[in-house]
């Protein structure tokens, strides 16, 4: 009896652990991550560097890109959503272009800690989407920079990227299935 007492509680807290694994992933638009996270006092958010190799080409750069908020308050998942630069817009204007600013983008996004509110039970991870800016040649991006970039409803982005097979590779299949993408969701500026 005993023996079945201690397997009953091992099949618990195995389907308990599974429940958690298979949670599905809210979609918050950028900014509508606080009702429920905040920053840590006296917490800055790094910026992400110009990319040394493009730095010579003198170009406006912004870029989208999503990443989940876990429920630990650190980050991860990231994604390239959407990119624009000032010489060829939304093209890549050279191999590796959009790669590099990703990358630099993530590098500055995996430093960001967030912390659940007082009021909040229990965090739950939640993917959002940051806009990162480069300016040229280390001056402040224009004021319309942020507009090229922004994704104001990013839940019907998603569903528009898991509907092209050819988009569909750039977030985590497994992620990307946990995501919920009510269609319902999608008149709202956030979620």
């Amino acid at each position: 009896m005993a023996r079945f007492r201690h397997f009953a509680f091992l099949a618990l807290v195995l389907a308990g652990n599974l429940a958690w694994a298979v949670e599905p992933v809210r979609v918050a638009n950028e900014g509508g991550i606080k009702n429920a996270w905040t920053l840590p006092p006296g917490t800055r958010l790094p910026a992400p560097a110009y990319p040394p190799k493009f730095s010579d080409r003198a170009l406006e750069v912004c870029v989208g890109i999503g990443y989940l908020l876990n429920a630990d308050g650190t980050t991860s998942h990231f994604a390239l959503l959407k990119g624009w630069n000032s010489e060829s817009g939304e093209r890549e204007p050279a191999a590796g272009f959009w790669a590099d600013f990703a990358q630099a983008s993530a590098a500055a996004l995996q430093q960001w800690r967030f912390q659940p509110r007082p009021d909040v039970g229990r965090p739950v991870p939640v993917y959002t989407v940051a806009t990162m800016m480069f300016g040229k040649h280390g001056t402040a991006a224009s004021p319309e920079l942020r507009r090229r970039c922004s994704i104001p409803h990013l839940a019907q982005h998603l569903a528009a990227i898991r509907s092209d097979p050819r988009k569909r590779r750039i977030l985590d299949t497994e992620l990307f299935d946990r995501m919920l993408l009510n269609p319902q969701d999608f008149a709202g500026p956030s979620q």
